[in-house]
């Protein structure tokens, strides 16, 4: 069972599935003629390494790795549907992650401290009030911005994507037969999504910053980019922690908000779709037979 739940996980891409297991990702996708196209690579041995088995530290390790792996994915996804072969990797790739993490840092947590600091400032507030503002403020961010983006026709279909990949994974934990329509009866939900990771950061964030007194505003964002590697860090092991933990009706109560937010993140998926994700499940799993050999 610990197989199971720890082994594999996945990623929605562009007109497909990209899945991952212990040391092979696959990627399946619909090609514009609607054909599926395969692309399947050998992990980095990081994902094996004593980093990787080290708490709250492999949380980062593992994280960055995964970024790396998932933006190839929506690369080669893009590629497919445009006919280019542009690879993204060495300092391309590397420029690529610091860039899409610097916006996002800036967006769900510097933009929220700065508009804490400058209320308490220009409202006389106590630092009380101004980190409940900056919590509610990235909060309202974090899921105004994945409605948001939901909302255009592309998006969607990779929504109808991370769904199909849900249902995949569900239903292979479940021991059920990986058919289009076996899986399409599982749940759009699971608690190892990256949006659970990503709910669970931000209310760490909230509970860890409300806590700090007042400081200058230049020091309030300082210390906001110096907790981020260790609230990673500890939501890693949170959501690995209730991953282990599912039979615990504690645990299923205190996972249904991370749950709850999957529901703007997926979409039902067609039989087609499903039939993308079991191909990409399926060949990363002889994937890592063929590599294991």
């Amino acid at each position: 069972m610990e197989d199971r739940l720890i082994a594999y996980g996945g990623q929605a891409v562009i007109e497909g599935v990209m899945m991952r297991g212990r040391s092979a990702a696959a990627v399946a996708m619909r090609d514009p003629e609607g054909e599926i196209v395969i692309h399947v690579e050998k992990l980095a041995g990081i994902y094996k390494s004593r980093l990787a088995k080290i708490p709250f530290l492999r949380g980062l390790v593992l994280l960055w790795d995964a970024l790396g792996l998932g933006m190839r994915a929506l690369t080669i996804s893009a590629n497919t549907q445009t006919g280019e072969d542009e690879k993204l990797e060495g300092p391309l790739l590397t420029l690529t992650l610091v860039f899409s993490l610097a916006f996002s840092v800036g967006l769900f947590f510097l933009l929220p401290a700065a508009a804490g600091g400058l209320a308490e400032s220009l409202l006389h507030w106590n630092s009380w009030w101004g980190n409940v503002l900056e919590g509610i403020a990235r909060l309202a961010l974090l899921v105004g911005y994945i409605w948001a983006v939901g909302l255009m026709p592309d998006i969607r279909r990779v929504y109808a994507y991370h769904g199909a990949e849900h249902k995949t994974i569900n239903a292979y934990e479940a021991g059920a037969e990986l058919t289009p329509e076996s899986v399409a009866t599982f749940s759009l939900e699971h608690p190892r999504c990256g949006t659970a990771f990503l709910l669970t950061l931000v209310l760490l964030s909230i509970l860890v910053f409300s806590l700090l007194g007042p400081m200058p505003l230049l020091w309030r964002l300082v210390s906001r980019l110096l907790l981020i590697p260790v609230l990673a860090g500890v939501a890693y092991e949170y959501i690995k922690w209730t991953a282990n933990h599912l039979d615990s009706p504690i645990v299923r109560m205190l996972i249904r908000p991370n749950l709850a937010l999957q529901s703007l993140t997926t979409r039902e998926p067609d039989l087609a779709m499903l039939e993308v994700a079991i191909t990409s499940f399926n060949t990363m799993r002889d994937a890592e037979v063929e590599f294991a050999a």
